[in-house]
């Protein structure tokens, strides 16, 4: 409370009306719930895949490159769905979250289409798809929510997550 008035900080730090407006009064700040939904909805495809191709060799042997990837994927995943409190801003606007709750819904619905047909036959195209679509995930978060770490792990993923693909590549 800040002089007798409630103060809640919802959705990425973003308080006011536009964040009544889109979350309601959760009571938890801290917790994103449409970013641990999109974070969940990328990993299931993941997972299905790993226990599919279970020993399926990383063919890239840049550890450097390979290590950015994992830091920018685990950064990312944290910042979507925690809100830390230090440089982010929340949805600027009403508009900004339509983006944010339209933009990831596309790509997601993407993301799955893509991975249903790379499980049905393997190609390149489909995996780099597959790499590219989960960074516009991250990046389109992150400028929505002016959530400027989020931006910048967004960044390293996809630098590490496409050059890791691109060396795994499928015949």
């Amino acid at each position: 409370r800040k002089g007798g008035v409630s103060h809640m900080s919802i959705i990425g730090g973003s308080d006011g009306p536009t964040a009544v407006f889109i979350a309601g009064k959760l009571g938890m700040d801290w917790l994103n719930v449409f970013g641990l939904i999109f974070v969940i909805l990328l990993l299931i495809p993941n997972i299905v895949y790993a226990i599919k191709f279970k020993g399926k060799k990383n063919l890239c042997t840049n550890k450097f490159m390979n290590i950015l990837e994992q830091i920018g994927r685990y950064g990312c995943m944290f910042l979507m769905i925690f809100n830390i409190g230090i440089v982010e801003s929340g949805f600027p606007s009403i508009n900004a979250f339509i983006i944010y709750l339209v933009g990831n819904t596309v790509l997601m619905l993407s993301y799955w289409i893509i991975w249903m047909l790379y499980f049905n036959k393997q190609t390149y195209r489909e995996q780099m798809a597959l790499a590219v679509i989960p960074t516009g995930i991250f990046l389109l978060s992150g400028i929505t929510m002016l959530h400027y770490f989020l931006i910048i792990f967004a960044v390293i993923f996809g630098i590490g997550h496409i050059y890791v693909t691109s060396r795994n590549k499928v015949c």
